[in-house]
């Protein structure tokens, strides 16, 4: 494996799998590859490609070129390529997609290899026949030939769209979703554990160009007061490349984005936020806005009480938790830094650190308790889905649910309390579960289980026999594992 690489045998599994299959049929196969930028889509298959020792191009596409240069320096990375063994069968010339493609296939060997497209989003916007060319050139010339087809993109919405049934390539191509290294790899990563690499992988939000600049044994704060000295860094950069990717104009659209990951949950708190001098951002504008960033650029999640009643309100917040502490206190930080004041950049951080960290970490443990959950190494077999729960008013709120189905149950196994501090649970935090407990629909009494996730484990104080369930930092990174 690479020096650098991290993680990602279940995908490069996946990959070897469809490589295995073309070279026994003889025949192509297609795979899109999805996934948010900088989660390490093109590092992956370059993985895969010098893995698999079969033939290869890797075709990147340039944003804003236009389709003649777009085509171009496709050739150009053809005749560069170890699949163009005669490169006179190349051009020099431009011409159009379906030229190319048609080229593409008179040096594709008859033995297995590996064409790669990455962005292809890009090619998309460039040309408004690119979709077409290339369906009609698989159909036709390149699934023929022993040849793995991978196609990369990092704006999702268009990724979904490239294969949607009324598009060109619907039906011709397997589905990869990547996601950002879990919590376990991050940990491999860093050479960290428990507590550690909890840290670590919310700071970094499992970006693998993140944990790559990341010492491997070092503390978070320690990691944090090091990147204040860069201007460079990594944990910065990434994220602010992101935002200008997606949201190249501060428009409302990131004005929405920038309130929920200032900590505005409510659909009114962030219209507040997001508005303007004249008042509030309206719902007729918000709300599509919401939408938009939730099911097309999947920058923000939202979330449901978890009860078995229908609940209200949804609350949002951020999905990537690197990009999270990017507008919580890193772009505070960067500013700092950028004028030279790394001391004050990371006082900051230092200041923010706890309640952010607080916060963050809860929608990773409730997906590592699914995980256990789902794993069969909770005590309770009907639990599938692991929430939180609220009423109007935000009183009480209870941090974990667990039920048989989201986001109306209807069986609740346990509620439980998330305390992330550097105190432990002690006993009034334990009367409060119990108090609370009680609002939550569907809980029974005598029936439905306590369960407690502390940071800094349990104060003496408190009847362990009363609580069902105890975990602690081991057990959530254990859960990845």
């Amino acid at each position: 494996m690479s020096k650098g690489f991290i993680g990602r045998a279940t995908e490069l599994a996946v990959l070897a799998k469809r490589l295995v299959r073309v070279s026994q049929s003889g025949s192509g196969a297609a795979i899109t590859i999805k996934g948010r930028r900088q989660v390490g889509k093109s590092r992956l298959v370059q993985e895969f490609c010098n893995q698999s020792k079969v033939p290869y191009l890797f075709f990147t596409a340039t944003k804003g070129a236009s389709s003649v240069n777009a085509v171009s320096d496709f050739y150009l990375g053809l005749r560069e390529s170890t699949l163009a063994t005669d490169r006179e069968l190349v051009p020099d010339t431009a011409s159009t997609w379906p030229d190319a493609f048609r080229v593409l296939a008179s040096v594709l060997p008859e033995t297995p290899s590996i064409v790669v497209l990455d962005e292809v989003p890009w090619l998309s916007e460039q040309d408004e026949i690119f979709d077409g060319a290339l369906q009609t050139a698989w159909d036709r010339l390149l699934s023929e030939h022993p040849v793995l087809l991978l196609l990369l993109g990092s704006d999702i919405h268009m990724m979904e769209r490239f294969t949607s049934y009324d598009r060109p390539f619907f039906g011709r191509a397997d589905n990869l979703s990547l996601g950002p290294l879990t919590l376990a790899e991050s940990a491999q990563a860093t050479g960290l554990t428990n507590s550690d690499a909890i840290d670590a992988h919310l700071i970094t939000g499992g970006l693998p160009g993140i944990l790559r600049s990341w010492p491997r044994g070092t503390p978070a704060l320690s990691f944090l007061e090091a990147e204040c000295a860069d201007p460079a860094a990594a944990l910065f950069n990434v994220p602010e490349a992101t935002l200008m990717a997606e949201f190249p104009a501060p428009d409302q659209a990131r004005r929405v984005l920038e309130a929920v990951g200032a900590g505005e949950r409510t659909h009114a708190n962030i219209a507040a936020s997001a508005g303007n001098q004249h008042g509030s951002l309206p719902s007729c504008s918000l709300s599509p806005l919401l939408h938009r960033l939730v099911e097309e650029k999947r920058v923000l999640s939202i979330d449901q009480p978890l009860s078995t009643q229908t609940g209200k309100p949804p609350l949002y917040r951020v999905a990537d938790s690197n990009l999270r502490f990017y507008l919580a206190a890193g772009r505070a930080a960067q500013e700092l830094v950028q004028r030279g004041r790394p001391q004050s950049a990371f006082q900051i951080i230092q200041r923010r650190w706890s309640s952010w960290r607080g916060k963050a970490v809860e929608p990773l443990i409730r997906e590592s308790l699914e995980l256990a959950a789902l794993a069969g190494t909770l005590p309770w077999p009907k639990v599938e889905r692991v929430g939180s729960w609220w009423n109007r008013q935000f009183n009480p709120e209870l941090d974990l649910v667990g039920a048989d189905r989201a986001p109306i149950a209807q069986h609740i196994s346990f509620v439980g309390s998330i305390k992330w501090l550097a105190s432990p649970f002690d006993h009034r935090d334990l009367a409060n579960l119990f108090r609370d407990a009680t609002g939550v629909p569907g809980f029974v009494p005598g029936e439905t289980a306590h369960i407690v996730v502390s940071l800094s484990g349990v104060s003496p104080q408190v009847d362990l026999t009363k609580v069902d369930l105890h975990w602690g930092a081991k057990e959530i990174v254990a859960a990845w594992r």
